[in-house]
Order: structure tokens, then C-alpha cells, then sequence
């Protein structure tokens, strides 16, 4: 990767490139916003995976503006829904239930889309800090 220019590296790449430059700063907070958007779903899973471990390693805490249901409640341990700029839901990934979703969202099947209290996922990355996320609709 070190010998590529920027515009021939994958979405992954670039990703992963932004998440170092932000670390080189040595921040407090790590601002992540849509670390996942056009990304394959195992990209955006490492991607995902990648920002929970490194602020485990460092001891920092994220925000992270996602729009992916599912990647919200796999990687992060508290969710904050908007709509309009209003905090509609503000807890636990496993209380983001098809209702919340639709209050966020609008009305839309979410059956396939929330994350089911039986579904854990062995590969995730846990936090011992918070990781908000929020979701603007």
C-alpha cells in the first residue's frame, strides 16, 4: 500500500488510511463519521472491527455516524437514533427494536435488518469504553 497513490487504493485502503491519519494525531475523542459507506459488508465488518480495537488499545472513546442498522448494534455498546436533528433513542444496541428503527427511519420492514438477542456475533470486537453511535436520518 505504501507505494500506491491515493486514487488507486480500494475503499478499504482508503478507510483504513483515514483511520491512521486521525490516530497520528493522538486524539482524545475519535470522531468517526460513515467508516462503512460503500464498503462490501466484509470490508465494512474489518473496518468496523478495526475502529473498536484500536480505541480498546488506546483507551479512547468513538462517535460514529452509521447508517447501518445491524453494524451499529454488532460493534457498538450504546446507539443514539436522530430524526430531524432530535435524539429519538439513546441506549442499548439490543432496545433498538423495529419500532425505534421506524421512528428513526420511516416505515420500512426492519425483520431482517435488527439484530436479534440470540444473533451474537463470536467475532466482534467488544469495548471496554463507550462507543456511541448515532444515526441521522
Amino acid at each position: 500500500m505504501l507505494d500506491k497513490r491515493a486514487d488507486e487504493l480500494s475503499g478499504g485502503q482508503r478507510q483504513r488510511v483515514g483511520i491512521a491519519r486521525a490516530l497520528i494525531q493522538n486524539p482524545q475523542l475519535l470522531l468517526v463519521d460513515e467508516p462503512t459507506a460503500s464498503l462490501d459488508p466484509k470490508t465494512s465488518r474489518q473496518i468496523m472491527r478495526l475502529v473498536c480495537e484500536l480505541c480498546e488499545e488506546r483507551g479512547l472513546s468513538a462517535v460514529i455516524n452509521i447508517h447501518d442498522v445491524l453494524l451499529a448494534q454488532m460493534f457498538a455498546q450504546r446507539i443514539v437514533g436522530l430524526r430531524l436533528g432530535e435524539v429519538v433513542y439513546d441506549g442499548a444496541p439490543d432496545g433498538l427494536t423495529a419500532d425505534v428503527s421506524t421512528e428513526i427511519y420511516g416505515e420500512e420492514d426492519w425483520s431482517q435488518t435488527i439484530q436479534k438477542d440470540d444473533e451474537s456475533d463470536e467475532n466482534t470486537a467488544e469495548l471496554s469504553k463507550d462507543v456511541p453511535v448515532t444515526n441521522a436520518a
